[in-house]
């Protein structure tokens, strides 16, 4: 037993180590000082600085930057210095340079507080121009807006922008930090697993990879799942992986194929158990400068999130929530009304638009009647409140006075207020008010009106989501709502055998400002009971699975896991616009590399040992020949 001692012991030796220094920027390398550290303390030492021209002017200065900042450089006018006079006057943007010279402090008046190094300049005495740089596709500043095609298919030189720069930090930093806490503090074991592997049912569709067997094909992991659940079999208890994962979804406009997640699996756990580790993994890494989180993270349940939300991926940093109105409009004399309420799954519900009248236009009201429409089929009604308190609407002469009043209390309506109220099927009816809460929303703040706190991160936990979905293409059939590991909800086993439809799982997302930014579950750890849900309920055949289902069978621990989406996480935490705003070399929307022209033909020769032959389009043919 001296092992377990003595790691225990290190983890506790760890886990009270005081914070380490401050990094070293200057360590192995040539300069003395980075191009943002200097200070008026160090006025009158004598520095030698490397970096990037981002700014000359008249040959008088120029100011040099690197990673961490910018530095002013003035150019000597003696005759003694000409050489380097001429050199760094005719330096080209963006050429790199390596300047020696001593710090002094800046003429009185001419400080730049907007700069930490604005108290300083550098006189150079000696320079050398180490790569000119030749006519820029786009100049490298943060305001100077570039179309995100150019800026990709030039990454290199978008990587040297600020924004980016600080995004790729941050995130470095983040994922540091969670290293910290799951390996020093917490006992986990960080382990890569195999990106070639074999296709898995159901989820996302997977990339194929030619081998030299003929007809044999490899797959590149959706997500490392079924290796974290043989790795809890194997008896790691504790495993955790910064995990690259590969999804075939064709053009998404905010998706990438290949992504980061940060995946964790876990032996004799419960959906508690991951939450708690979870919100303690966010608040240990979670960024100083962003502010701190307040845990525990609250939760609701699918069906309340339908119910109030719309979705299951509420944004609850506004209000705008759905509301039933279905006996308050049970009595009313409105035939659609009386006839979505024949159905056994009828409802009336809405949405009410604070000052819609101030901020929505007609066309404005138009547009979002119309996307509910096109998208869900969905017939909206209006209703608008006067500063009198009576209904302009066309549901009006059919509502009693006790029915607008019992209205009004319901949707909580003031004056200046636009109702939005749809009847229908329950959950089309949610969705389509939810996709208008949202439409609604950005509508509003886009005429002016403070909706969402851009500074605030609000998460959530969503739970007890349906175990299984009827399939889009053929409701008679059914899917993994999540994937085909996830273990039913405990008062649900039963159900599983009789009726699938109405079993709960033990599934949990983590939402923050309306984003999944998490997803995972318990797993199934019963080989019978696996082996029923792929054959009996996913009709799968689960020959496909035989290695995991086998590896149940030799004593598999209870447990489960979870796994965070890296990229957007940390966009959402930078505030970036897009997911490819903190990625180092992202692919466009369609999928594409445009900075190396990826994906590219390859010739028949280099297909051959693969057994594959390309089968071309006629139009694709004639356009080769020419």
């Amino acid at each position: 037993m001296a092992l377990p001692r003595l790691l225990v012991r290190a983890l506790h030796r760890a886990a009270a180590a005081a914070a380490p220094a401050a990094p070293d920027f200057n360590s192995f390398v040539a300069r003395t000082n980075t191009c943002g550290e200097l200070r008026a303390a160090h006025v009158g030492q004598k520095v030698t600085l490397y970096g990037w021209v981002q700014y000359q002017r008249q040959g008088l200065f120029l100011v040099l930057r690197d990673f961490q900042g910018l530095t002013q450089v003035i150019i000597p006018q003696d005759e003694a210095h000409s050489h380097v006079k001429e050199l760094l006057s005719n330096a080209p943007l963006e050429s790199v340079v390596r300047v020696t010279g001593t710090v002094s402090p800046r003429p009185q008046g001419q400080e730049n507080p907007k700069m930490p190094t604005g108290d300083i300049e550098v006189k150079a005495e000696t320079a050398e121009i180490l790569n000119s740089c030749k006519k820029l596709p786009f100049e490298i500043k943060d305001f100077i807006k570039k179309s995100e095609a150019l800026r990709m298919q030039y990454r290199y030189l978008d990587l040297r922008s600020s924004r980016l720069q600080w995004a790729l930090r941050l995130r470095s930093r983040v994922v540091m930090r969670m290293r910290e806490y799951l390996c020093n503090l917490h006992g986990f074991v960080d382990v890569e697993t195999p990106t070639l592997f074999k296709r898995t049912p159901g989820g996302a569709k997977e990339f194929l990879v030619p081998s030299r067997e003929a007809g044999k094909f490899y797959s590149l992991p959706q997500s490392p799942q079924q290796f974290k659940q043989l790795l809890m079999v194997g008896g790691l208890d504790r495993y955790f992986q910064v995990a690259r994962c590969y999804r075939d979804e064709g053009s998404r406009p905010d998706r990438q194929p290949e992504f980061t997640q940060i995946d964790i699996e876990m032996s004799f756990i419960d959906q508690a158990g991951i939450q708690r580790l979870i919100e303690g993994l966010l608040q240990h890494s979670w960024p100083e400068e962003r502010g701190s989180i307040v845990t525990p993270f609250p939760s609701m349940t699918y069906e309340e999130a339908l119910a109030e939300y719309g979705t299951d991926k509420p944004d609850t940093r506004f209000g705008m929530k759905i509301v039933d109105v279905s006996e308050v409009l049970r009595g009313s004399n409105i035939h659609f009304v009386q006839n979505a309420l024949s159905y056994p799954h009828g409802s009336i519900r809405a949405i009410c638009i604070p000052q819609g009248v101030k901020y929505l236009t007609n066309k404005d009201l138009g547009s979002l009647k119309e996307s509910a429409k096109s998208q869900f089929n969905q017939e909206i009604m209006e209703i608008i409140c006067r500063p009198d308190g009576s209904f302009k609407s066309l549901l009006t002469k059919f509502l009693s006075e006790k029915e607008q009043s019992e209205l009004i209390q319901a949707l909580n309506m003031q004056e200046g207020d636009v109702v939005l109220l749809a009847a229908g099927e329950h959950k089309q009816v949610c969705s389509a008010l939810g996709a208008l809460r949202l439409l609604s929303a950005n509508l509003l703040e886009a005429a002016g009106l403070a909706l969402r706190d851009p500074t605030a991160f609000h998460f959530l936990w969503v739970v007890d989501f349906p175990l299984f979905l009827p399939k889009a293409e053929n409701p008679t059939e059914l899917e993994s709502a999540h994937h085909p590991f996830t273990a039913p909800h405990p008062s649900d086993v039963s159900l599983l055998y009789s009726d699938p439809t109405k079993v709960r799982s033990q599934h949990y997302d983590l939402v923050l400002n309306g984003n999944e930014v998490g997803g995972g579950s318990i797993r199934i750890h019963s080989a019978e009971q696996q082996r029923f849900v792929l054959e009996k309920v996913l009709k799968e055949d689960s020959e496909v699975l035989s290695h995991l289902i086998e590896a149940l069978e030799f004593g598999a621990p209870p447990h489960g896991g979870i796994a965070l989406g890296l990229d957007r996480l940390i966009s959402l935490i930078v505030d970036a616009p897009s997911i490819r705003d903190v990625i180092a070399f992202p692919k466009s929307f369609r999928g594409r590399d445009l900075m190396g022209n990826a994906p590219d033909y390859v010739t028949p020769e280099e297909l051959e040992p693969y057994h594959i032959q390309v089968s071309w389009p006629l139009e694709e043919k004639e356009a080769k020949k020419n």
